[in-house]
């Protein structure tokens, strides 16, 4: 029981992946706060996990309501004193090119996968802080790391939840928090309609919920992209290459047209430990190619 003792706020579990993600954790022995927008669906689930012997306590409650997810933290709190692991899973689709979607789906989606996390993330900060430690999943997809066409909403928001993960990894890092960001692929209410039969068949959701152990156990990593789907587990990256060094002259963005191959080549690339990598290799490329014109002169 690898999460004996650990206490697991997860969103959205009253179904679908969820629903996985909280048996999952349960029978890795975490008690478990079921929440969804639908207490009958968490009431369920919750009813599942302590049928196996576990812990669980349902929620009702929107991710975009503070008010309603403060209470559920505060009652997290009253029932098992503290908060170790937050899955944010709660999320909508409303798929259209976008040519043809309205702002108003563009901000729903965003406020509920992006807002969302965040209203999540920031109730239980300051918890895990005091008690140095804590681990929090993001759920992040490929169609925001690698773009999907009719979800310029959710691949947006998917992407910015990577940017609220590496800024919240650095953040935390002194305070024992680990977060990081599961790309899940699933059969799943939201991906009705989307698949194949045999897909469908092959992308049990339940094959997606064990990369959470790897990511809220003690060992966690902090700052991974996990993609995970019919079994199969993977890594992925923000990567920077090695660049070129192109200077300044009226003639610059010509230079960085022919240069173009060099810039792109990922040989050498680099994973940043953090934003300012970027800043810093810059002015060390110019600092270099200024002493090798100096040194060329003189």
């Amino acid at each position: 029981m690898p999460l004996a003792g650990r206490v697991a706020i997860i969103t959205g579990a009253g179904g679908g992946l969820g629903r996985e993600h909280a048996l999952y954790l349960a029978r890795k022995g975490a008690k478990v706060v079921v929440n969804d927008l639908s207490l009958e669906a968490a009431d369920i689930v919750a009813a599942e996990i302590v049928a196996a012997g576990g812990e669980a306590l349902a929620i009702a409650a929107s991710v975009t309501d503070e008010a309603a997810i403060a209470a559920l933290v505060e009652e997290t709190h009253r029932q098992w004193g503290r908060i170790d692991i937050l899955v944010s899973n709660a999320g909508i689709l409303r798929d259209k090119s976008f040519a043809k979607m309205s702002l108003d789906d563009f901000r729903l989606v965003v406020e509920v996968h992006l807002m969302g996390a965040a209203i999540c993330t920031k109730a239980v900060w300051d918890t895990m802080r005091r008690q140095a430690y804590g681990r929090i999943v993001m759920t992040t997809s490929s169609s925001g790391l690698y773009g999907n066409f009719g979800q310029a909403n959710y691949g947006a928001a998917k992407m910015a939840l990577v940017g609220l993960m590496q800024t919240l990894a650095i953040e935390g890092e002194r305070y024992g928090i680990r977060v990081n960001c599961l790309a899940p692929t699933a059969a799943t209410g939201m991906t009705e309609g989307l698949l194949d039969a045999d897909s469908l068949a092959r992308l049990d959701p339940a094959l997606v919920s064990p990369a959470l152990l790897a990511l809220t156990g003690e060992d966690a990593p902090t700052r991974a992209i996990v993609c995970a789907g019919a079994g199969h587990f993977a890594r992925a990256n923000i990567t920077l290459t090695g660049g070129a060094y192109i200077g300044a002259g009226s003639d610059a963005g010509e230079r960085v047209i022919a240069a173009w191959d060099q810039i792109s080549d990922t040989a050498g690339s680099l994973v940043p430990g953090y934003g300012f990598t970027q800043l810093e290799r810059e002015v060390e490329s110019a600092k270099a190619a200024n002493a090798s014109h100096a040194a060329a002169r003189g």
